[in-house]
C-alpha cells in the first residue's frame, strides 16, 4: 500500500534531481505541516472540565482552556500533539493552587492554521500570555519547550520555566526529516532559507543553550535517558548552559515522561518553590562538565529514579 510518506519521498526524489529550490519548497511544506491530533471521548471529557476561551494571534485563532485559580502556569505541548497532553499535570497544578492554561498551537488541535513551527509556537505563547495576564511559569514539552525558551528570550515574562524532553536546536528535527525522506543537503538548505524568510527569523538564533546568555529565569529540565526522539544530551546541554537543575528519568521515553508521577510531582514542587520530589524519582546532576557543575551546586547530588 502506498502511503502519503511514500508519495512525498518519491516527489522529493524527482524534484531534487531537477531543482533543489523546488525540492526545498516541497520540503518546507511537508516539514511545517503537523499531523492533526484526532480527538477522543476522553479528550472531550477532559476539556469539558475547563473554561474555554479564544486567543487571537497573528497565527489566527487559538483554542485555549483554563482550570483553577491562583498563579498562572501556561503549558505548551509538542509537535503533532495538543493541550490534552498535560491533563495529569493540569490536575496536579490545580490541586496545588495554580491556574493551569493550555492551548492548541497553530495547525494543531482545534486551533487555526495548517502549518506550524517553533517560531509560530513561540508567537502563540506570547499571544496567550498577553491574553491571560502575568505568567508565574511556563511548562513546555518537546518542541513546546524550545518554543517556550524562544518566547522568554523575546520578551514573555515568567517567574519560572520547565522544559520536558526539549531539543537544544531545531536541527534535531531537520536531521530526522532528512533521513526519513532522503532529502539531500542542497534541498535542506533551500528549505531552511524559505522557512527563515517566511517566518522572519534567522535559523541560527533558534539554539536553546545559546538563549541562556539573554535570560535569567530559574529553569527545571526533565529528560529521559532513553528518549528516542530528542537525545538526553540535548536536555543536558540546555541545563548546563542555563545553570539549571536536570532531572533524568529512565525508561519513560519521549512521551510518557510528561505525565509520569515522578515528573508531575517534581514539576509542581519546583513551580511552588517547595522541596524536592519524593524518592520515587531520581535527580541526575551529571552534566557535561561535572566538576564545574558541582562547584555551582552547594549541596551534594541526589538521585531520583523513575521505574
Amino acid at each position: 500500500m502506498t502511503t502519503a510518506l511514500d508519495v512525498g519521498r518519491t516527489a522529493l526524489r524527482v524534484l531534487q534531481a531537477a531543482s533543489p529550490q523546488a525540492a526545498g519548497a516541497l520540503a518546507d511544506r511537508m516539514f511545517c505541516t503537523p499531523p492533526r491530533w484526532r480527538p477522543t471521548p476522553a479528550h472531550h471529557a477532559f476539556l469539558a472540565t475547563g473554561e474555554p476561551f479564544p486567543v487571537h494571534s497573528e497565527e489566527g485563532r487559538l483554542a485555549a482552556w483554563r482550570w483553577g485559580s491562583g498563579p498562572t502556569v501556561a503549558l505548551v505541548h509538542g509537535w503533532g500533539s495538543c493541550g490534552m497532553r498535560f491533563r495529569t499535570l493540569v490536575r496536579a497544578l490545580v490541586d496545588r493552587g495554580f491556574t493551569a492554561v493550555v492551548f492548541d498551537a497553530p495547525g494543531h488541535g482545534a486551533s487555526d492554521g495548517r502549518t506550524s513551527s517553533m517560531v509560530q509556537f513561540a508567537r502563540a505563547l506570547t499571544a496567550v500570555a498577553n491574553r491571560v495576564g502575568p505568567l508565574h511559569a511556563v511548562v513546555g514539552h518537546s518542541l513546546g519547550g524550545a518554543a517556550s525558551a524562544l518566547a522568554i528570550r523575546d520578551g514573555v515574562e515568567v517567574g519560572r520555566a520547565v522544559f520536558i524532553a526539549a531539543p537544544a536546536d531545531p536541527d534535531v528535527f531537520v536531521d530526522q526529516f532528512a533521513r526519513l525522506l532522503d532529502v539531500r543537503p542542497a534541498a535542506i538548505s533551500a528549505m531552511r532559507q524559505r522557512i527563515s524568510r517566511r517566518l522572519r527569523t534567522r535559523w541560527e538564533t533558534l539554539n536553546v543553550p545559546a538563549m541562556a546568555r539573554e535570560v535569567a529565569v530559574p529553569l527545571l529540565v526533565v529528560h529521559d535517558r532513553e528518549d528516542p526522539t530528542v537525545p538526553w544530551s540535548d536536555g543536558a546541554a540546555i541545563a548546563d548552559a542555563w545553570q539549571a537543575e536536570l532531572v533524568t528519568t529512565t525508561g519513560l521515553g519521549h512521551h510518557a515522561v510528561v505525565g509520569h508521577p515522578s515528573t508531575v510531582g517534581r514539576v509542581v514542587e519546583f513551580l511552588a518553590e517547595g522541596p524536592a520530589a519524593s524518592s520515587a524519582a531520581w535527580l541526575d546532576r551529571e552534566l557535561f562538565d561535572r566538576e564545574r557543575r558541582q562547584r555551582r551546586v552547594a549541596e551534594s547530588p541526589r538521585r531520583i529514579t523513575a521505574p
